[in-house]
């Protein structure tokens, strides 16, 4: 193994510019859930993806995973129609990396609140692009 892994290269900028390119990553990525938009959504996503849901470890290798119908199933079952965050925080910054506990509800149409939701996101600079690379719910 590699000692690398455990020392990330100290080519970072500074901090208040990669938290505001991760938070306009969350944003960036949320607009495209609330218009329903999967191909839109994958753009801001790093592959391979991992979803720690639970216990539960999913890794999504490539763009594509959620099916046609998810959005048309969130609002049938739900009455989901729009999604908001009420809090997005950097707790942890290093480089090219930022880590981000998010609070959002999904919202019916009228604006009442469905369910809240706080999460752990992981948002990584790859290739000069931010993406989410992982999400902890």
């Amino acid at each position: 193994m590699s000692d690398a892994l455990f020392q990330p290269r100290d080519d970072n900028g500074p901090e208040a510019e990669m938290v505001a390119a991760a938070v306009a990553c969350l944003n960036g990525f949320t607009s495209r859930f609330n218009v329903r938009d999967l191909a839109g959504m994958d753009a801001y996503l790093h592959f391979p993806h991992v979803i720690l849901s639970g216990e539960e470890l999913v890794i999504w290798e490539e763009p594509g995973k959620l099916p046609a119908s998810f959005f048309d199933e969130l609002s049938r079952k739900t009455g989901w129609a729009e999604t908001r965050y009420q809090r997005q925080e950097a707790v942890l910054v290093s480089p090219r990396k930022v880590h981000m506990h998010v609070v959002y509800s999904r919202n019916r149409r009228d604006g009442s609140v469905i369910s809240s939701h706080g999460n752990m996101w992981i948002v990584t600079c790859e290739q000069g692009r931010w993406g989410i690379k992982l999400r902890s719910y």
